[in-house]
């Protein structure tokens, strides 16, 4: 892939002209953006001892808590 041949477009009939534009990847890791912003850090800290000292809950054990009632106005 290169600036030649990362844009494209089509015309669906019916529904009109689009344009697909490829990019490249962002090569960055959570490692760097941990490295650069401090806030990120202590927040990825602060999950890991929850997730270890179990004062977490999983997705799965939230959406089981969840009930109707809860969305009500």
């Amino acid at each position: 892939m290169n600036k030649d041949n990362s844009v494209c477009q089509i015309y669906i009939p019916g529904k009109g002209k689009f344009t697909i534009v490829l990019q490249e990847e962002d090569p960055k890791s959570i490692a760097s953006e941990v490295r650069t912003n401090p806030s990120l850090k202590q927040l990825i800290n602060e999950s890991m001892e929850a997730y270890h000292s179990g004062d977490s809950a999983s997705t799965t054990d939230l959406l089981r808590a969840l009930k109707p009632k809860d969305f009500e106005k």
